[in-house]
């Protein structure tokens, strides 16, 4: 099992780690800094160092087994790595922390509407969430002036965990129907924003909503006969 470091420091940008697979498609390592594909989180990019070679992650996703992380590499680097080799490892930082100021405000906007969310995608400058809104009006405008006073209140944000029977007993918390949290574990990630939201979660996330910045509702827009899809921008990405 890969030891995810981004679950202990969601801020850490490099680390060293040893290879235990080589794969077709990629290479799995002891513990990584690298976010994988997941509930609605794209998967981190960046760099790996070997024998001051540099060699571009161009994806992260879980194995089969999702207990092992796979860093994908173009087709041609996978030859200069063998296992137990040791690698140097580089965030895209930048890109990973547009995601994280995403990904939270996506969360504020759970609190703001309390339908039930069907789906959502998380993207680096402009993110979208679905909801079931079951006739109830949106407005745009009021709804970015909402955001933004949530983020300007700076509430910070932490992380939890529960137990897979505390989640049974409150099948509620899961705000997103299309993304169910992993279960059989021991514990379920959570993330709370202060007095405002608190839902399983295993993304990464900024420390304090004032790090998420100026936010503005690009559109609303009707997907079938309840749904709403919300549109989400960075105004200073």
């Amino acid at each position: 099992m890969t030891d995810k470091i981004f679950y202990q420091d969601s801020y850490q940008k490099t680390h060293k780690s040893e290879i235990v697979a080589v794969l077709e498609d990629g290479i799995v390592m002891e513990s990584t800094i690298f976010y994988p594909l997941g509930g609605g989180q794209p998967g981190d990019t960046g760099v790996l160092m070997l024998d001051g070679d540099e060699y571009r992650v161009t994806d992260t996703c879980f194995a089969k087994d999702r207990a092992m992380i796979v860093h994908h590499l173009n087709a041609e680097d996978l030859f200069a790595f063998n296992v137990g080799d040791r690698i140097d490892m580089v965030l895209d930082w930048e890109r990973r922390h547009r995601l994280m100021r995403m990904h939270t405000s996506l969360h504020l906007m759970c609190h703001l509407i309390t339908a039930q969310a069907t789906g959502g995608s998380i993207g680096e400058t402009e993110s979208r969430i679905d909801f079931d809104l079951q006739g109830q009006v949106v407005d745009k405008d009021n709804l970015t002036l909402e955001m933004n006073c949530l983020i300007k209140s700076q509430l910070p944000v932490t992380i939890g965990s529960i137990t897979d029977e505390v989640l049974a007993q409150n099948p509620s918390l899961v705000r997103t129907m299309s993304v169910q949290p992993p279960k059989g574990q021991g514990s379920i990630r959570t993330v709370t924003i202060i007095d405002t939201d608190y839902q399983p979660c295993g993304g990464t996330h900024v420390n304090n909503t004032a790090e998420i910045g100026e936010v503005i509702v690009t559109k609303i827009k009707n997907k079938g006969k309840q749904n709403k899809r919300i549109s989400l921008a960075l105004v200073n990405p």
